[in-house]
């Protein structure tokens, strides 16, 4: 049957870790329903989710999970979901006049695959070339972060980060390179625990292939103290 077969391929989609856009997927309506609104449905979702699996929700152990799970989704793991969470990234002027690029490596990721809602969880490494502005080193974390927090596949995420620094910083010379793992893969389907997914985003100067190599250099260095 027709239907049957459209669902085959869009479970495909997943198991084939394909993106639709680079801009995360949001209806016009996002954000009409309030946090708590959102939070209350979630969790009645959630409770009929674990009652269909036959589980007793009377149970003291189980009894709070629905409103967990919720508060988790809205307030933690898909805060990137709302705008208003967006980290601010002030800039300021490059009085040292350092010329050279900035490598912030090891910023920890924790994401959500959008095709089965696992966890991704890797390390991203972030560089920039400034034309005058630099940024604090923090925000560039809290940036990461904040592309993280919500439904993605991992090439989306690295694009994103790119996207927004150079916006921050008004250039063209940034890069982003991702190591991830994805339960998706780890843990079901394949169940390949040893395996990580790469993704990486050149901008500018850092698509030429001798800065590209000394970035590259940098994330490998062995700088953990």
């Amino acid at each position: 049957m027709k239907i049957e077969s459209d669902f085959n391929d869009i479970d495909a989609l997943g198991d084939d870790h394909i993106g639709s856009s680079i801009e995360t997927p949001m209806r016009a309506d996002a954000f009409k329903l309030s946090n708590s609104e959102k939070i209350d449905i979630i969790k009645d979702d959630v409770r009929h989710i674990l009652e269909t699996l036959g589980l007793d929700l009377n149970d003291d152990s189980l009894n709070g999970t629905p409103n967990r799970v919720a508060k988790m989704f809205v307030n933690e793991i898909f805060g990137g979901l709302d705008p208003s969470k967006k980290p601010s990234a002030s800039t300021f002027d490059n009085k040292y006049k350092y010329g050279e690029m900035l490598v912030e490596k090891n910023i920890t990721v924790y994401s959500t695959c959008e095709h089965h809602l696992l966890p991704i969880v890797g390390r991203a490494h972030v560089a920039y070339i400034s034309n005058g502005t630099v940024v604090g080193l923090s925000k560039m974390n809290r940036i990461v972060d904040y592309f993280a927090k919500r439904p993605q596949v991992q090439e989306r995420l690295t694009i994103q980060i790119v996207k927004e620094l150079q916006n921050v910083l008004g250039t063209e010379d940034v890069a982003c390179v991702i190591d991830a793992k994805h339960l998706c893969v780890n843990s079901r389907g394949i169940r390949d625990i040893e395996s990580s997914t790469v993704t990486s985003e050149f901008g500018g100067k850092f698509k030429e292939k001798e800065t590209k190599r000394e970035f590259l250099d940098y994330i490998q260095l062995d700088t953990q103290f």
